[in-house]
This record gives structure tokens, C-alpha cells and sequence, in this order.
């Protein structure tokens, strides 16, 4: 079987060769399903255009030499303004349950600034780096002195399976190596996407989950599917962003989808 998509900006086809491949009861049934699978690629590819005339040049910047989990970073690798848009949204979000909260990266505490300023019973920060621990998390938490704040030390990874459930969890970290970006940014829809399942299995039921999402205007196919095997729903919302022509390689369109789904 083989279809063809032509417009006269490009031509797309798609050639099933294996016979069990696609493969309903009714041959109409096959045909349908492909037609609706090139259809819906050439929608994307038709969106993607549109949206790429709204990108900045951005400028590249790559990371990767050395692991990350211990570098000293500077103010504008862990966060740049641009992205405080993005956390606000986000904390909103997070924070619709109120109850127990956690956040993992902690940053400039930008995003666990506007997370406290909700009601909550208690808000848990997970963080690897020392540095960033030392210089931003310690004088932080001094400003929320009567608050229930606790610091948990380390790489999630390492540490996520001594928590218990939380009514929010705001994922906003980054990959700390070449071998992460290559698996989770390269080769993901998102790079949250490897936290998924770790996040449902430590939400109360209800409870919400909130990331960076890499998306511009909507929900991939792939994306969506990917949500519903750990999630029973989720709503999404685009926020117009302000973008420097410079912002480095993170992100180059003037709007994000911020997701909130829910276990």
C-alpha cells in the first residue's frame, strides 16, 4: 500500500510494506487509517510552517562538556527571563489542590517564590547541586521561616522513592550530561516525558503534575498518548511569551503550552 500527499510547498508519501502492518479486519478500515495518519502529518507540517515564521534566531549554546550535576552555573544557565512567564503559569497551576507540594530543581527559587505565594500544608524541594543550594536555596528559605519547607539533597532519581504522595508536582530541571540530552531531549517528546510514570506513582489521587513542555500551540499525538498511560486527563493552556533574539538554544517560539494533568 502507498499514499501520496502533494501541495505545491512539498510531497509527502508513505509505503506500507509489510502486509500485518496496519492490518484491520476490512481492507476500506486499512486505507482509512493511513489516509487519516498522512493527513494529520501534513496538518502538522502545515502548523509547524506558520509557527516557524514566529521563531527568534536564538543563539546555540552547548553544555555537554562536563556533567552538570556539580558545575557552578551562572544566573542566566539555570534561568533566564524569559521564563518567568512560564513558572508563574506553571505555580498556578501547581498549586490548584493546595496541600503538599513538590518541586524538582530549584534554581534561582523564582518558580518556589510563586509557589508559596498559594496556601499550602507544606512544599518539598529537590536539588542536586550544592552550589545552587548554598548561594540560592539557604537565603531563600530564610524569607519562609514559618512555612513547612524541606530540602531534599540529591539527584531525583536517587531520592524520589523515599517521598511520599503530593497533591502538586512542578518539574522544571534540566538534562545534566550529553548521554541525557541525547535520550531525553533528543529522543523524547519532552524531556519530562522519563518522569512521567515517577510522577503519577507519587501523586494522591486528583493530584496534579505540571512541566516544561517543548510544545508551541497544542499537544502533539505522540505527547498525548504518552500523558494518558500515567494520567487520567489533562487541560493545557498557551501563554504568549516576550523573546530576546539571543535566548540560547532552550527555546525559539513566541508562545508555550503549559500542561496541567491530572492522576
Amino acid at each position: 500500500m502507498k499514499r501520496i500527499k502533494r501541495t505545491q510547498d512539498y510531497e509527502v508519501s508513505i509505503e506500507i510494506q509489510e502486509k500485518k502492518f496496519i492490518n484491520p479486519p476490512r481492507e476500506a478500515q486499512r486505507s482509512a487509517v493511513v489516509n487519516r495518519a498522512l493527513k494529520e502529518f501534513s496538518y502538522d507540517l502545515n502548523a509547524l510552517h506558520e509557527q516557524t515564521k514566529r521563531f527568534v534566531p536564538g543563539k546555540m549554546v552547548y553544555h555537554f562538556e562536563e556533567d552538570r550535576k556539580q558545575k557552578i552555573l551562572e544566573k542566566d544557565e539555570i534561568m533566564e527571563n524569559w521564563l518567568i512567564p512560564v513558572m508563574r503559569a506553571m505555580a498556578r497551576v501547581v498549586t490548584e489542590n493546595g496541600g503538599d507540594i513538590l518541586e524538582i530543581g530549584f534554581g534561582l527559587g523564582v518558580s518556589a517564590d510563586m509557589i508559596q505565594e498559594y496556601p499550602l500544608r507544606s512544599h518539598t524541594v529537590i536539588e542536586c547541586n550544592e552550589d545552587i543550594i548554598d548561594r540560592y536555596f539557604v537565603s531563600w528559605k530564610e524569607n519562609y521561616k514559618d512555612r513547612e519547607i524541606k530540602l531534599v539533597k540529591g539527584l531525583w532519581q536517587d531520592t524520589i522513592n523515599d517521598l511520599g504522595l503530593f497533591d502538586g508536582i512542578f518539574f522544571h530541571t534540566y538534562p545534566l550530561n550529553e548521554d541525557e540530552y541525547l535520550q531525553y531531549v533528543n529522543a523524547s517528546i519532552t524531556f519530562a516525558e522519563h518522569f512521567f510514570s515517577h510522577a503519577s506513582s507519587h501523586l494522591k489521587p486528583g493530584g496534579i503534575f505540571t512541566y516544561f513542555t517543548n510544545e508551541i500551540s497544542s499537544l502533539g499525538r505522540e505527547h498525548q498518548r504518552s500523558l494518558l498511560r500515567y494520567f487520567s486527563s489533562f487541560t493545557v493552556n498557551v501563554i504568549p511569551l516576550t523573546l530576546p533574539d539571543d535566548i540560547t538554544d532552550t527555546w525559539w517560539a513566541d508562545s508555550i503550552v503549559i500542561v496541567k494533568a491530572v492522576k
